[in-house]
């Protein structure tokens, strides 16, 4: 983010979800000084054994623009095969654009990356998601749970039950789902991670749904990591402060 006397150039986005090819400028997804080491393939890289064998298989739930971008890609560096969700027609230019940098900077032994549009605060939908991930990879191996909306309001009023449905089954149920259907597939070593924000601790005098969802995910993945501990699968929150996403502008 930009701070102290640097400022980003004023810029609106008239609706949600926001558009990443937009912005200016440019989020940032990835550090020039990163040196990638392997962290996910699934056997040591000198192991032989067939190529379609290796990669362990990510999903990132809104991964076409933002943080979600930035773990795609990170994923890919370090040799997963990575599957994203995104909105269907809001978000088409780039979740290619995505595809295309992941398709590029691939390891050789991955396979190819995967977008898949979905509204996955709908467990139907969720278990097609994961469905064809499972018909194409044959196993997930990490889930991270990242996608989210988010709405300013002056006062509790301006928040009807139809826009606290709409940013829970976005922010949080999709979370329940997407991993309720992932855990069919999941064996010990597997790794679930929510993305949560820092107005889960602090909260956020305009951001009173969207912080509600955040503070529901902390609850979540407490809990969740408590129960599966015994399975050998982790799960964990991160809990990122003001980024330069598209939630920003929009």
């Amino acid at each position: 983010m930009a701070s102290g006397d640097q400022k980003f150039p004023p810029q609106k986005q008239d609706k949600q979800p926001g558009k990443e090819h937009v912005m200016d400028p440019l989020p940032q997804y990835v550090s020039p000084d990163y040196k990638p080491s392997n962290k996910l393939r699934l056997i040591p890289p000198h192991s032989r054994i067939f190529a379609s064998e290796m990669g362990k298989v990510a999903v990132v739930t809104g991964g076409d623009s933002g943080i979600g971008r930035a773990v795609c890609y990170s994923f890919a560096l370090e040799g997963a095969t990575v599957v994203f969700t995104y909105a269907k027609s809001q978000e088409d230019k780039d979740a290619q654009d995505t595809l295309q940098i992941l398709k590029k900077d691939k390891t050789a032994d991955a396979k190819d990356p995967m977008a898949i549009p979905a509204d996955l605060g709908f467990d139907e939908n969720c278990k097609k998601v994961v469905d064809e991930v499972v018909n194409a990879y044959g196993r997930i191996d990490i889930l991270v749970n990242n996608a989210a909306e988010q709405y300013k309001s002056n006062s509790l009023e301006e928040i009807d039950e139809e826009r606290l449905e709409r940013v829970f089954r976005t922010n949080f149920f999709s979370y329940f789902f997407m991993t309720s259907q992932c855990l069919k597939h999941m064996k010990e070593g597997s790794s679930i991670i929510n993305t949560t924000s820092i107005n889960a601790y602090r909260g956020h005098p305009t951001l009173i749904d969207y912080t509600s969802t955040k503070r529901a995910i902390v609850a979540f993945t407490r809990a969740l990591s408590l129960q599966l501990v015994s399975r050998g699968i982790r799960v964990n929150g991160v809990a990122p402060g003001p980024i330069w996403t598209p939630l920003i502008p929009s």
